[in-house]
């Protein structure tokens, strides 16, 4: 199993928060830092120092780190040309030697694309699909030939579809908890599909359907990486988890409502154990407070090597 940390800057954490979360992360053992893609916090609270670009902030991680693998967990669809997205995501996996991994989703937070005149189309889908075939035929298409599309909502046109990924085939990662369609398009671009923040009975739905996609279009199940991302909160006592909740804006008893991953070590290792048996490969730890470092220190030296 792999294990990463899950981040969410826009919260109000500066990059400087985020360096100091993945040089934790890489110190400590863990596989991959992910951070969400959004530029307005969720809820009310301080909004200082204000949002990071995602593809930004892990271009300068790619230069500040050395081993760990970074990425997003998931880009929306909506911020971005593909085209412009791909050159971005190609570039900043050749800053960092070739550890890039590239999450896309559709986009969901309409109140922060109001806020900011980003368009917020009625049926986001569409746009997903489009971008997955475009980034993805961009990378593919072999140097000095050119890559046109012509879609619904997207035209190219003698694209030069440079640059290339360092990676031979970036790791794409498509996450949504759409029972249907979303299974269809992980089958189809992914290699990894993640799903976020369900308990463990739709986690099991989920990954059967998806599962059942990848047969229907004639894939292999066993090639697609099964994920999901869950808040956490560790602690080596009750003390430490009521500080760390407190911290969160939540209760210790919010936290222990049944789907989050929370409580000691031993505790976190029998979840990780039920999400393995439900067919987990990765597991993303979402942290909240990116000032408490040693939150991702605990995990790192008392969690994972029981998880290993």
């Amino acid at each position: 199993m792999e294990f990463t940390i899950f981040t969410e800057p826009q919260q109000g954490f500066s990059y400087d928060d985020q360096l100091a979360f993945a040089l934790a992360a890489e110190r400590t053992g863990f596989d991959a830092f992910f951070r969400s893609d959004h530029y307005m916090r969720m809820g009310g609270g301080d909004p200082l120092p204000g949002p990071t670009d995602a593809w930004t902030t892990l271009a300068g991680l790619a230069r500040e780190t050395t081993a760990i693998r970074l990425g997003t967990l998931v880009s929306s669809a909506t911020h971005r040309h593909p085209a412009v997205l791909a050159i971005q995501v190609a570039q900043v996996d050749a800053m960092s030697g070739g550890r890039v991994e590239f999450g896309l989703g559709t986009g969901w937070f309409e109140q922060e694309h109001r806020a900011l005149g980003i368009p917020f189309p009625a049926q986001r889908f569409g746009p997903l699909e489009e971008q997955l075939a475009i980034v993805t035929g961009y990378w593919k298409t072999p140097v000095g030939e050119t890559f046109s599309f012509a879609g619904e909502h997207y035209t190219l046109e003698e694209a030069p579809a440079l640059p290339k990924p360092v990676q031979e085939r970036m790791p794409v990662i498509v996450g949504g908890t759409g029972a249907k369609r979303t299974p269809r398009v992980a089958a189809q671009y992914a290699t990894e599909y993640n799903l976020g923040f369900q308990p463990e009975d739709v986690i099991a739905e989920r990954f059967a359907a998806v599962r059942a996609a990848c047969e229907r279009a004639g894939r292999d199940p066993q090639t697609l990486k099964l994920s999901v991302a869950l808040p956490t909160l560790a602690g080596a006592n009750e003390a430490e988890l009521a500080r760390r909740a407190a911290a969160s804006g939540r209760t210790i008893e919010d936290w222990r409502g049944g789907r989050d991953i929370v409580g000691t070590p031993e505790q976190i290792a029998e979840k990780v154990a039920r999400l393995r048996d439900l067919g987990a490969e990765r597991v993303h730890f979402q942290l909240i407070d990116l000032r408490d470092v040693e939150h991702v220190e605990f995990l790192g030296t008392e969690v994972l090597p029981l998880l290993r």
